[in-house]
C-alpha cells in the first residue's frame, strides 16, 4: 500500500517542518518556538516527526528518522508537551487507587457514547470513527517499543496482550486491520492515516502522547500506565459502541471491531494489572509515579477529546475540520 503524502500544515512551525522534510536530510530544521502545547501547530509538527518512526511519508528520505537536528526539534517540542501534561494532572504514586478509579461505573448518559445512544446520527458515529482512525491505525504499535525495556513476567504478559492486538498471528485479525474494515463498512476510506488532515488536535495530542511514552525508555512506566488504562476502559466502552454500530450503521464490520474487544479486553484488563504492572513494580518500585502519570495523562487527553466532540455536537456542528459529507470513500 502506498505511503500517505505529507500532511497539510496548521501553522508556521508545522509548515517549516514539512518544508524541511521535502529536502535532503541534514538540511536546515526550524528551531522550536514557545507554542500552545495542546495547539494544532505544535501537535501536528510533533506528529509529523513521530510518523517517521512508523510508516513515514511518500517521497520522504528515510534517513530523516534519525536526523540529529530534527531530533533536537522533536525533543524541544516534547519538553513543552510533557511539561503541560505534568502541570495538568494531579500526580501521585498510588497505582492501585488510580486503577480502582478506572473501574468505577459511569452513567450511561456520560460521554460521546452516551450522546450517540440518546440522539446520535449515523454521520456523527462516522465522525467518531474518523477521529479514532488516527489512533487505531497504530493501535498497538507504540506498546511494542516497551517490550525490550521490561523483564520477566511483566515482559511475558505484555507480549501476550500484544499478540492478541496483532491478531494472534493472523493478518486479517490484526486490530488495526479490523478498524480499516470498519471504516470500509461505514463508507469511509480505510487507508492508513488517510484522515490525518481533517482530524482536530485533541486526537492528535492523544496519539502523540502514545508515541512520546513509547519512544522514551525513561517513560516505560507511563507507557504501561497508558496501556493499562486503554485495556481497563475498553471492554465496557466497546460493548456500548458495538450496540450503537448495530443500530446506526448496517455493515457488520462496524460492530465486529468492537465485539472483538469486549471479551479480549476484559481478560487484558486483569493481565495488565496483575502481571504487567505488578511485575514492573516488583522489580522497579520507583516506577509507581510514572505509571500514575501515564494513567492520569491518558484520562486528561481522552476527556479533552470528548469535550471537543460533545461541544461541537451540542452546537449542531461537525467535530472534524471538514464536513463528514465530504469524506466518503471513493466509489
Amino acid at each position: 500500500m502506498p505511503l500517505r503524502p505529507l500532511p497539510q500544515p496548521r501553522g508556521e512551525l508545522s509548515a517549516a517542518v514539512i518544508e524541511s522534510l521535502t529536502r535532503s536530510p541534514g538540511s536546515v530544521v526550524p528551531a522550536a518556538p514557545e507554542l500552545d502545547p495542546y495547539g494544532e501547530d505544535l501537535q501536528l509538527a510533533l506528529h509529523t516527526c513521530y510518523e517517521l518512526h512508523y510508516q513515514g511519508f511518500a517521497g520522504i528520505d528515510e534517513n530523516w528518522e534519525w536526523d540529529p537536528d530534527l531530533l533536537r526539534l522533536r525533543r524541544d517540542l516534547e519538553n513543552q508537551f510533557r511539561a503541560a501534561l505534568h502541570a495538568d494532572v494531579a500526580g501521585g504514586d498510588d497505582v492501585d487507587e488510580e486503577l480502582d478509579r478506572l473501574l468505577e461505573p459511569t452513567s450511561d448518559a456520560d460521554g460521546v457514547a452516551g450522546f450517540l445512544a440518546e440522539r446520535g446520527t449515523p454521520d456523527q458515529l462516522r465522525e467518531y470513527f474518523v477521529h479514532r482512525s488516527i489512533y487505531h491505525h497504530i493501535e498497538a504499535d507504540p506498546y511494542a517499543w516497551v517490550i525490550p525495556r521490561l523483564r520477566g513476567q511483566a515482559k511475558a504478559s505484555l507480549v501476550a496482550v500484544e499478540f492478541d492486538e496483532f491478531g494472534g498471528g493472523r493478518g486479517e485479525r490484526v486490530h488495526a486491520q479490523l478498524f480499516a474494515d470498519l471504516l470500509s463498512g461505514a463508507d469511509l476510506d480505510p487507508r492508513y492515516l488517510h484522515y490525518l488532515d481533517v482530524v482536530p488536535v485533541p486526537m492528535l495530542a492523544l496519539v502523540d502522547m502514545m508515541s512520546l511514552f513509547g519512544l522514551h525508555r525513561g517513560l516505560r512506566g507511563a507507557l504501561v500506565g497508558h496501556f493499562a488504562t486503554a485495556e481497563i476502559t475498553s471492554s465496557p466502552a466497546s460493548r456500548r459502541l458495538a450496540e450503537l454500530a448495530r443500530t446506526l450503521l448496517p455493515h457488520p464490520a462496524c460492530a465486529h471491531f468492537y465485539t472483538e474487544h469486549v471479551e479480549a479486553d476484559a481478560v487484558h484488563e486483569q493481565v495488565m494489572r496483575r502481571d504487567v504492572i505488578a511485575g514492573l513494580l516488583a522489580g522497579e518500585s520507583d516506577r509507581a509515579r510514572s505509571i500514575v502519570f501515564g494513567i492520569q495523562a491518558t484520562n486528561l487527553l481522552e476527556d479533552r477529546f470528548a469535550e471537543h466532540v460533545l461541544r461541537c455536537w451540542n452546537e449542531n456542528r461537525g467535530s472534524l475540520r471538514e464536513p463528514i459529507s465530504a469524506l466518503a470513500a471513493p466509489a
